[in-house]
């Protein structure tokens, strides 16, 4: 085939071919394994731009290291209240927000 004939394909319609639609089992883990490694990339570049290791973070949020480093691989184990005092410890802001459908959801 040649360049001219080749088709192309969107992210999401590779997604939906071999991760299944949203909605189903196997694409909603997917997604949320993603966004669990992002968060737990944000902890560790953030804990850097603070100069910290991740025993002396550990330290300030009284955790051990391994836990934080597991937490910077996927931070898939971790609750809110961790997560907070992760934030909180690197003294950065995090912010929350819902989507429905396609709009956000907004405090009164």
């Amino acid at each position: 085939m040649s360049n001219s004939e080749m088709k192309l394909h969107s992210l999401s319609e590779m997604k939906d071919k071999y991760l299944g639609k949203l909605g189903s089992e196997e694409r909603d883990h997917y997604e949320y394994e993603l966004r669990m490694e992002v968060l737990g990339k944000m902890i560790k570049s953030t804990r850097q731009e603070r100069k910290l290791t991740q025993e002396e973070l550990g330290q300030l949020v009284g955790v051990q290291k391994a836990q934080i480093s597991k937490l910077e691989s996927s931070a898939n184990s971790a609750t809110v209240d961790t997560l907070l005092k992760i934030f909180t410890a690197l003294k950065a802001e995090i912010n929350f927000s819902v989507k429905l459908d396609d709009r956000f959801v907004k405090l009164p």
